[in-house]
């Protein structure tokens, strides 16, 4: 890389063979955009529940430089939301955790193989889609105002130092905001200290359910988190990249979506794995805080992998450094940019889809949203429902 740390390089498998600038730092600091979704659901799972730290860093972060070579853009790893929740409210097991990991894989491997996501992708309105982005962008965007509450004064300073940076091409705007951020904690709070590190290889243990987790993992994680995999996940994900990436992200189909969610979550979970999804807001926080190619996956990639080889239970204190507020102006941002994004269409009728297909969304789960926004969208194309 040259003195300004940008390069030119032709990626000779790019889809449109075309020469891809790479800027060392816009990529980096866009490899941390997520981490607003990804560090308070694996943090949570890891203290409260005592999963495996050094199994779920090194799954995700295999994951990531995986669908980094794959799709050739940054496409965003997630943890899945709907389970996640179950995992902290209804304490669900290791095991129980795992079974729905592998309930979850080999639905949507069902789904890639047969091709019956291409058919549901084909008879979804594309109101229903942009609906679902809408309401999935204001709840990221008001998820984060509420972890800026838990410290407001590093959250407004963080806050308004990203809106000064955002369209700063030397100032990556999510480098400086974590890095600020974490000075902040340490100087508002002068008890707090750099946990000790040590670094040890992990001893691989298998968590392969038993047959009564599956039981509780099918209806409390996989049942409600399978319909908002296939709306956000794999529906939004696709439009989303389209729209951000164009050409570049010809890879991104619905079907492999499944396919790659699928063989991940299968091969995870027995390992101690987290279960991991792709995501619109993730795919638009890379985006907005500078990742433009492949790179963006493996830097993050590299560095939860290597957290959970060689830190394990370590490098989730030291990740914990990071105050939830910054996380939570990092979700802010991310979260209008994939609202923002959606593209309004000018019928009457579709706007109304839209709306009610987003305010559904915020105030139930997108989920439901997307099984009522499809009805209600196919009942006024037959003209059953007239506004």
């Amino acid at each position: 890389m040259g003195a300004n740390n940008e390069e030119k390089n032709t990626l000779p498998d790019s889809p449109d063979n075309k020469t891809v600038k790479i800027n060392f730092w816009n990529e980096l600091s866009g490899s941390i955009g997520d981490l607003g979704i990804l560090l308070p659901y694996v943090l949570g799972a890891i203290n409260l529940v005592g999963l495996n730290p050094a199994a779920i860093f090194s799954c995700f972060g295999l994951f990531y430089i995986f669908c980094g070579w794959f799709y050739r853009i940054p496409m965003a790893v997630q943890p899945m939301k709907a389970a996640s929740a179950a995992l902290l409210v209804h304490n669900l097991t290791a095991g129980e955790m795992a079974a729905a990991g592998l309930i979850i894989g080999a639905s949507l491997l069902i789904l890639g193989l047969t091709g019956l996501i291409d058919f549901i992708a084909r008879v979804t309105p594309r109101s229903v889609v942009s609906g679902i982005q809408v309401g999935l962008g204001v709840s990221l965007a008001s998820l984060g105002v509420k972890m800026i509450s838990t410290e407001p004064l590093i959250g407004w300073i963080i806050l308004v130092l990203i809106l000064l940076l955002l369209r700063s091409r030397r100032l990556p705007a999510a480098i400086i905001a974590l890095a600020a951020g974490i000075a902040l904690n340490f100087i508002l709070h002068p008890d707090l200290s750099l946990p000790s590190i040590s670094i040890a290889f992990p001893t691989p243990a298998l968590a392969w359910p038993k047959l009564a987790d599956f039981n509780r993992g099918f209806l409390l994680a996989a049942l409600p988190q399978l319909p908002l995999t296939v709306a956000n996940a794999v529906l939004v994900t696709t439009v989303v990249s389209r729209e951000l990436y164009g050409e570049q992200a010809t890879r991104v189909k619905d079907r492999n979506l499944c396919l790659t969610m699928g063989v991940a979550n299968l091969l995870s979970a027995p390992l101690g794995g987290y279960m991991m999804c792709h995501g619109s807001g993730g795919v638009a926080a890379h985006h907005r805080f500078g990742g433009r190619t492949r790179y963006t996956s493996y830097i993050i990639g590299a560095f939860l992998l290597i957290t959970g080889l060689l830190l394990g239970s370590d490098g989730a204190k030291l990740l914990a450094l990071i105050p939830e507020a910054v996380l939570g102006c990092l979700l802010f941002y991310s979260g209008l940019d994939l609202a923002v994004a959606a593209k309004f269409t000018p019928s009457r009728q579709d706007l109304f889809i839209i709306l009610g297909v987003a305010i559904l969304s915020i105030a139930t789960n997108p989920a439901i949203a997307f099984i009522a926004g499809f009805f209600a969208a196919r009942s006024m194309e037959k003209g059953w429902i007239k506004i």
